[in-house]
């Protein structure tokens, strides 16, 4: 009775309805094929030389993940991606070359759009993420074209040089090395004499050629060398580096420009006489913390936070000054005194016929010639003369650092554009190489009967447009009235 009873309440109340508001859109994900470009990564560069790839084909990359890194004329960048996503192609391999605005690799992206929008590009429709909608059935003339999902037209994937399936390449491996290898490697390889094609491929990932497999070579016996000594008889043409040829054409450029050279000696003994006061007192923070730098048993914080010295990283440390940065800071001192020394010719363009102008800098950027596993690079240590001689000897250190990596660790914030006015070693107006010290007996100094002295001979090249021979030799006599006194540092409040 109760089951019946029940049945008939039901029956008798009248029917619950939900109302939901429909829309006519629905939203789709659709997969596109986005071709990363190579940017512009600084002012000048045209190409850059893929060193390392940092992801591998049908591998998932974030927003902002390393994707590879290249070397341009003036330093290495590493380039970050600008989507989440599939790479799905790379189409610049390790140690090719790429143009500025074409195209690295290619990577797939989800994208929402609205089925119900028209005139859209075609690419990878995902139907089974449309949504609860389902799409209109297909026509018959469009089922043929649809048992494939409409895919973008993709490059042919192209194989690797060693592959043995490529064997359209195979003929061309003979006239241009196919290797994988880093920069480095191959460096190696040519200065040990090495053809790196007969080690391909090698014992690296992907089969690219290492370090080890060279050695591998160099150890075998002598029925393994003979080989290479009937190569060695023959002419090899070996095709200059990026760095290298950025060099070429500076140089080839540099003969536009009319030099003159002027050659003198400095006396460095009152220098020397003072390094050791020098070494003794330098700050802790240059300090690396195995020195044992003394602490402090009286805290000079007791009452005011006490200036602290800048992070210095581990690598800019160290317990010992050199000539260097004094000769620098001493240089950086005579600079200020001579502005045509502070100045650089003002570019203008080709076609201009406007009269030439110098730009007056007011402090003393001077760059220095850093020979590096990879090349010669010109960094720039930016104000000298506000720079103490510690800081300098730690700036040079760390350059050294950075040169000494492979690929070089030097970035456009060492190797600014706007260079320096003046190069040691090695522009500006002006070039200065500074030789090795020697003590040397001078009849000259003394009594008569001579002293022994240490002297280390420097050699300019200066541009003859703008500088005149009388004016760099006043300007050398400047800067040796402060080497040979630098007793007027300390008086002029260095």
């Amino acid at each position: 009775m109760l089951l019946t009873r029940s049945l008939r309440l039901l029956i008798g109340r009248p029917a619950l309805t939900s109302h939901f508001h429909s829309s006519q859109a629905a939203w789709a994900t659709r997969k596109v094929l986005q071709k990363f470009k190579l940017a512009d990564i600084g002012e000048g560069i045209l190409e850059c030389e893929v060193i390392k790839w940092s992801v591998k084909p049908l591998g998932k990359i974030q927003a902002f993940d390393a994707l590879c890194e290249v070397q341009s004329d003036k330093a290495s960048v590493e380039i970050t991606s600008p989507f989440d996503g599939i790479v799905k192609e790379l189409l610049v391999q390790e140690g090719e070359v790429a143009k500025v605005g074409s195209g690295l690799c290619i990577i797939e992206v989800e994208e929402e759009v609205e089925e119900g929008v028209a005139d859209l590009p075609v690419v990878e429709l995902v139907g089974k993420d449309a949504g609860s909608t389902p799409p209109p059935p297909p026509t018959p003339a469009a089922e043929e074209p649809t048992q494939e999902p409409s895919t973008p037209p993709q490059r042919k994937a192209q194989l690797h040089a060693l592959d043995p399936n490529n064997v359209q390449q195979a003929s061309s491996l003979s006239a241009v090395s196919k290797a994988l290898a880093m920069p480095s490697v191959r460096h190696l390889a040519r200065s040990k004499g090495v053809d790196i094609d007969l080690l391909a491929p090698g014992s690296g990932k992907g089969g690219r050629v290492e370090k080890s497999d060279i050695d591998a070579y160099l150890a075998k016996p002598a029925a393994a060398s003979s080989t290479s000594s009937i190569q060695a008889e023959q002419d090899v043409v070996v095709e200059l580096g990026r760095t290298r040829h950025g060099m070429w054409k500076a140089m080839v450029k540099s003969l536009e420009i009319p030099h003159f050279g002027y050659s003198t000696t400095l006396d460095l003994t009152a220098i020397h006489n003072m390094m050791s006061t020098f070494n003794t007192h330098i700050p802790p923070h240059f300090l690396p913390s195995s020195s044992g730098a003394p602490a402090q048993l009286i805290n000079p914080s007791a009452i005011y936070p006490a200036p602290s010295g800048p992070d210095v990283p581990p690598s800019a440390q160290y317990t010992k000054l050199t000539y260097l940065p004094i000769l620098l800071k001493t240089l950086s001192k005579a600079m200020i005194q001579w502005p045509l020394l502070r100045s650089s010719i003002t570019p203008q363009p080709a076609d201009s016929k406007d009269k030439p102008t110098l730009t007056v800098r007011p402090h003393a950027d001077i760059s220095i010639a850093l020979s590096t596993p990879t090349g010669l690079y010109t960094p720039t240590l930016a104000a000298v003369d506000t720079s103490s001689v510690y800081a300098l000897h730690a700036a040079l250190k760390q350059l050294a650092h950075l040169g000494r990596q492979t690929p070089s660790g030097l970035t456009p914030k060492e190797m600014p554009r706007r260079g320096g006015t003046l190069t040691v070693s090695n522009g500006g107006v002006a070039i200065v190489a500074i030789g090795r010290a020697k003590w040397v007996w001078d009849v000259d100094v003394g009594d008569g009967t001579g002293q022994r002295r240490l002297k280390v001979g420097v050699s300019w090249s200066a541009d003859h447009r703008v500088v005149e021979g009388a004016e760099l030799a006043a300007f050398v006599e400047c800067w040796r009235g402060y080497v040979e006194v630098p007793e007027r540092l300390i008086a002029e409040g260095v």
